[in-house]
């Protein structure tokens, strides 16, 4: 744990018990039919990484590949998991918080010490743990019960009860789904195993991101406070949600980033924002590529899961996606897959991996939205 003047600022183990506690139960399945899942969905990731290299083109023939596994985990797994990754990356941040912190702790800093910001972060992770279908953790450090990549970390989590009740939300055809949802997770597995650059650079920009913060600790945590208690508070009232605003919340419509967000940060989130549009509409664009020739349903399956994307479960997941940031993701994928698209149809899909050369090669949040401006600056010039 990390400790400020003596007093514990994250109680990390109170995170995840509290998460654990409050996360939503999955599916009801038999012993049996649970094994097969796991087993179905170890073999799909397989073939996926198989079908993903091919299409993409990513790894050139005798290219190093820095390996990583595939977790097929529940939901408390994950919680875990990303529990360890917060703990990697806030490191640095909760280091110079502890240097910055010298007065004795006060009524603030009891009030939103390290037990209750557990507690909130816990909140957070049990609402998103029953959400996520899967995810490559790109900065996880090995632990005892769930191994990493080395040297520098990275596995690919599949959370098999919430495949499950997804594939039964949509009424689709479960063996189909479980492959094309491990094509689109595959697809983010391949973009750091094949571009050894990557995680670092994302590291790189998250810690710049973090040590423009310049507020004093007890800032730091009323802002997680206030943004873990309008999530809260949502979750037993959901009424609480404005009825000419579906997004509105507590916090002003705010997501949770841009809480503790400062005026220097924009810029680093800026680029942030762009390789994360990059990322996920490149692996929607590989699913969408991959997935005629090996899932038969997959126009079905398509059609399904993007109106599920677009409306959304209740006005209650709305407020919480708001103050987490989760629309933005959303529109990560559409913006991300048209300039994927574009520039493939464009200069080809060798064309397209110059995306992946180094850092400057990588699109502006501009170019995203204009990809006509990528390949002029990166394409054209290099001819």
């Amino acid at each position: 744990m990390t400790r400020i003047g003596g007093a514990e600022m994250v109680d990390w183990n109170l995170a995840v018990a509290t998460a654990k506690r409050f996360v939503r139960p999955g599916p009801e399945v038999s012993r049996e039919e649970a094994r097969a899942v796991v087993a179905e969905l170890r073999r799909h990731a397989k073939a996926a990484e198989e079908h993903v290299r091919e299409f993409t083109r990513m790894f050139p023939e005798g290219a190093e590949v820095h390996d990583t596994p595939v977790l097929v985990v529940d939901r408390a797994g994950w919680v875990k998991a990303n529990v360890a990754g917060f703990r990697h990356l806030l490191k640095p941040l909760l280091t110079k918080l502890q240097e910055r912190r010298t007065a004795p702790a006060g009524a603030v800093m009891s009030a939103v010490g390290g037990k209750v910001t557990g507690v909130e972060l816990g909140m957070m992770l049990s609402f998103l743990a029953s959400r996520v279908l899967g995810q490559y953790e790109t900065f996880a450090p090995a632990t005892r019960d769930l191994p990493a990549g080395e040297p520098t970390g990275g596995r690919l989590l599949l959370v098999a009860p919430n495949i499950v009740h997804v594939e039964r939300e949509l009424e689709v055809d479960p063996h189909d789904f479980r492959l094309w949802v491990c094509l689109h997770e595959e697809t983010h597995r391949t973009q750091f195993t094949a571009v050894p650059w990557l995680r670092d650079h994302l590291e790189g920009e998250i810690q710049a991101f973090l040590a423009e913060t310049d507020m004093d600790p007890m800032t730091v945590l009323e802002r997680l406070r206030e943004a873990a208690q309008a999530l809260a508070g949502n979750r037993v009232a959901g009424e609480r949600v404005p009825a000419d605003d579906d997004s509105g919340t507590d916090t002003d419509g705010r997501s949770f980033v841009e809480l503790v967000q400062t005026p220097a940060q924009r810029e680093i989130l800026g680029r942030l924002t762009a390789v994360m549009s990059l990322l996920e509409g490149h692996a929607d664009y590989v699913m969408d590529g991959v997935g005629p020739q090996v899932v038969p349903s997959v126009a079905e399956i398509r059609e399904k899961f993007q109106q599920r994307r677009a409306k959304g479960a209740s006005r209650l997941d709305l407020a919480l996606r708001k103050l987490l940031g989760l629309d933005a993701k959303l529109r990560q994928y559409r913006d991300g897959e048209r300039f994927v698209r574009a520039v493939v149809e464009e200069v080809g899909m060798d064309g397209f991996n110059r995306v992946w050369t180094s850092p400057n090669t990588l699109p502006t949040k501009a170019e995203i939205a204009r990809p006509a401006e990528w390949v002029a600056r990166v394409h054209r010039k290099g001819e």
